[in-house]
């Protein structure tokens, strides 16, 4: 049996788009330690482009914006898997398209969608498989490092992730009044995933990230994985409601000699 103790339990797994999505390389590992994962993808074109991917796993389809879609994926996982031991929540939207790239001119709909997509799916999902939930089973969600800073790249996404990350524990707070179901988030720095590819200007940020970490080396998804793997387990049943920080260092090293030194050159004249 190995440390994680995962081997025979059963997790759905929500969000995979390609082999590159923190979801994809969570369920590699779950699957390495023995365990049973079931996936649920966004839509049945989704499930066909990842046939080749998952082939031979248990794929559903689910628009996290319906709740009757919802209700049904809690419905067809239960009749075959009648005791669920986590749920990773993997799933976040926010339509670039139409956005200007100033925070206040978000509009509307395009804010409330990505809320709803990003955060209350985590509370909607939870609330489904309630009834299946081991009485001591896991939730993952998968956060950034922070909200509290206004990375522009991320445009409106990280006041989602701030209502998801609070949503984290109330949730944590509901089911303890019923059981023993925990609670986190992963709360990962800039990854080089195919959903941030897509976020204008991301990249020059992701590079300065990776400029800024301890090690001068940017945050994989397989730790990203392997940390959400370790929350899943019951060798991290004393943690709950909590959000736990991959960062690489980041948040502590801003102030790095060589980063403060090179923005200075590009700011400052080299001649006087």
């Amino acid at each position: 049996m190995s440390f994680l103790g995962l081997e025979g339990k059963t997790f759905v797994v929500t969000g995979v788009a390609n082999r590159r999505s923190v979801a994809y390389r969570v369920a590699k590992v779950l699957e390495a330690e023995g365990a049973t994962v079931v996936y649920s993808v966004r839509s049945e074109a989704r499930k066909e482009s990842l046939g080749d991917l998952l082939d031979g796993r248990e794929v559903h389809v689910c628009d996290v914006e319906h709740d009757d879609q919802i209700a049904a994926l809690a419905a067809a996982v239960g009749q075959k898997h009648p005791v669920i031991h986590g749920l990773v929540h993997s799933i976040a939207f926010a339509n670039y398209e139409s956005f200007s790239g100033t925070f206040h001119e978000v509009n509307r709909k395009d804010f409330l969608q990505c809320v709803s997509v990003s955060c209350y799916s985590l509370i909607a999902l939870s609330n489904a498989f309630a009834k299946l939930f081991e009485k001591n089973a896991s939730v993952v969600t998968i956060s950034i490092s922070t909200t509290r800073m206004a990375v522009e790249a991320y445009g409106y996404m990280a006041p989602a992730k701030a209502a998801l990350d609070s949503s984290v524990a109330f949730l944590a707070k509901s089911f303890s009044k019923s059981s023993e179901v925990r609670f986190n988030a992963v709360c990962a720095g800039l990854l080089k995933t195919s959903a941030s590819a897509g976020i204008p200007g991301y990249v020059d940020h992701y590079m300065y990230a990776e400029n800024v970490t301890l090690r001068k080396k940017a945050l994989s998804t397989e730790e990203v994985a392997n940390a959400a793997a370790f929350l899943l387990s019951e060798r991290s049943s004393g943690i709950n409601a909590q959000g736990i920080v991959l960062d690489a260092g980041m948040a502590t090293n801003y102030h790095d000699a060589d980063v403060v030194k090179h923005t200075l050159a590009g700011i400052w004249p080299t001649d006087t």
